[in-house]
C-alpha cells in the first residue's frame, strides 16, 4: 500500500511537470508565430517599413526591380527601353544601360548576370551579361494570349520564368474572370502549352470575406449579401527564397496576395494606400526580407523594405 502511494505521488508529479512545460513550450511558439485575419502566420509588418528609400525623379515611373546583391537593384520604368542599377547604400542610380526603344516595360528578373525585362505586350528582352561593356540583347516573342502583361519572376526550383498576366485576354466570363501566370522554359526558351497557374477571383473573393478582410464591397440586385471587390490584376510577381511561396501584388487592389506552390491562396494583405501609392515592384533579399517599389505619380517614388 505504501509502495502504491510513493509510485501514485510520482506519477503526478511527472504528470504536473509535463503539463508546465507544454505550456511554456506553447507559450515560446506563440512568441515567433502570430497568425492574423489574411491568413498564413505574419512574416512582415506592411504597417511599417524597416527601410525606406525616396527613389530619384528619374525612376518616378519604376515598374519592376530584382535584387542584384546586398547593395544594388536592377529596375526598369515603363516609359524607356533602361535598365538601371540603383545602389541601396549610396541611395543612387550607379549605371544605367539602355538596351531598348521606349516602350511599356514592366517586369524584371535575373538569373546569373543575365538579365531578363519584360514588356507589356509580351515580349521579353534578355541582357546575356549586363555586367559586361559588350552589350548583347535578344528578344523572345513569347506569344502569350493576353495583351496586357506585368509580372515577371525567376523560378529557380523549374529552371523558368513566368509572366503573370494583369487580364484576361477574352469576352468568355469564365475566363474572364481567371488570371494566368505563363512558363518560358529557359532551357528551350519557349512558352508552355498550360498555364502554370490560373487563379479564379471568385475564389479570392471567398478568402477575403471569409477573413473578413477591410475592402470595398459592392451588393448586388441578385445577392443582398456584400461581395468583396477584388479586381486581381496582378502588377508584380515573386517566389519567397525561403518559403519558396508565391507573393503577388495587385496594385489597382493595393493587395499583396501570397500562394503556396500549388496556387492555393493561403493570404491576402490589404495594403496601406498611403505607403503604397502604386506597387509595381517587388523582390526578396536572399535572407527573405522584401522589397516593394512605388510609382511616383503626385509623391516621390519609393522603395521601401520590410524585414523577415
Amino acid at each position: 500500500m505504501k509502495q502504491h502511494s510513493i509510485v501514485t505521488a510520482k506519477m503526478k508529479k511527472h504528470f504536473i511537470l509535463t503539463a508546465v512545460l507544454s505550456v511554456f513550450l506553447i507559450g515560446i511558439l506563440s512568441c515567433f508565430v502570430t497568425t492574423g485575419k489574411s491568413g498564413e502566420p505574419k512574416g512582415y509588418n506592411f504597417s511599417e517599413p524597416d527601410v525606406s528609400w525616396s527613389l530619384p525623379d528619374t525612376l518616378r515611373e519604376i515598374s519592376g526591380l530584382t535584387v542584384l546583391n546586398e547593395e544594388e537593384i536592377g529596375c526598369v520604368q515603363d516609359e524607356n527601353g533602361i535598365l538601371f542599377i540603383y545602389n541601396m547604400e549610396s541611395e543612387e542610380i550607379v549605371k544605367q544601360i539602355e538596351f531598348g526603344a521606349d516602350g511599356d516595360y514592366e517586369g524584371i528578373t535575373h538569373v546569373g548576370n543575365t538579365m531578363y525585362i519584360l514588356r507589356s505586350d509580351g515580349v521579353l528582352f534578355e541582357i546575356s551579361d549586363y555586367t559586361s561593356d559588350e552589350l548583347k540583347v535578344d528578344s523572345i516573342v513569347t506569344q502569350i494570349p493576353a495583351a496586357n502583361n506585368e509580372g515577371l519572376c525567376y523560378d529557380e526550383m523549374n529552371n523558368r520564368l513566368l509572366i503573370a498576366c494583369k487580364v484576361a485576354n477574352s469576352k468568355d466570363f469564365s475566363v474572364k474572370s481567371k488570371r494566368m501566370i505563363y512558363g518560358i522554359d529557359l532551357k528551350t526558351k519557349k512558352t508552355l502549352t498550360d498555364p502554370v497557374y490560373a487563379f479564379d477571383i471568385a475564389d479570392l473573393k471567398a478568402f477575403a470575406s471569409k477573413h473578413q478582410l477591410n475592402l470595398p464591397v459592392r451588393i448586388s440586385k441578385k445577392n443582398a449579401v456584400p461581395e468583396p471587390i477584388v479586381k486581381f490584376r496582378p502588377s508584380a510577381i515573386s517566389i519567397h527564397p525561403v518559403t519558396k511561396k508565391l507573393y503577388m501584388l495587385s496594385a489597382s487592389d493595393h493587395l499583396l496576395l501570397v500562394f503556396d506552390r500549388n496556387g492555393k491562396i493561403e493570404r491576402m494583405e490589404v495594403l496601406d494606400e498611403e505607403l503604397f501609392n502604386k506597387a509595381e515592384g517587388i523582390s526578396f533579399m536572399p535572407n527573405g526580407d522584401l522589397l516593394i517599389s512605388n510609382e511616383g505619380q503626385e509623391k516621390k517614388p519609393s522603395l521601401l523594405r520590410f524585414k523577415h
